[in-house]
């Protein structure tokens, strides 16, 4: 999930400079997204180096970053199809950009718990587990 982290990284990069071009240049908070995937980068490559303690930890952060986030922009895909269905947005551009950040953000958190369940059903390879330590006698 590391390099998927950071994949949607870079297309939320490129999400948030083509929203921030789409407005003339005039709204930075079309930046946003951009910002969040800065941070899904910078996890993604935390994820990819570090002990499978750290990788579990560092892609619950992601997941829950996600998830804030989609919750925080969910209304957005409801505009969006108002918009569609021919009602007159303040800023479309706006309406679109968080949209489709919106349902990227579901898509990465349907993908990571698609992968937790997976992770927690498959048994552990024989050379990582643990065996109990024995007692000289």
């Amino acid at each position: 999930m590391a390099i998927v982290t950071i994949l949607f990284g870079l297309l939320l990069i490129i999400l948030g400079v083509a929203g921030y071009v789409g407005t003339g240049w005039q709204a930075p908070t079309a930046l946003i997204p951009m910002y969040v995937g800065i941070v899904f980068t910078i996890l993604g490559l935390l994820a990819r180096r570090g002990s499978q303690k750290r990788r579990m930890t560092v892609m619950h952060i992601a997941v829950t970053l996600a998830a804030l986030c989609f919750l925080m922009t969910s209304l957005n895909i409801w505009y969006f199809v108002r918009m569609e269905m021919g009602h007159l947005m303040a800023r479309p551009i706006a309406v679109e950009d968080k949209a489709v950040f919106s349902v990227m953000m579901l898509i990465y958190v349907l993908l990571c718990v698609r992968s937790f369940i997976k992770a927690r059903r498959t048994p552990p390879a024989e050379g990582s587990r643990q065996q109990p330590s024995q007692v000289a006698s």
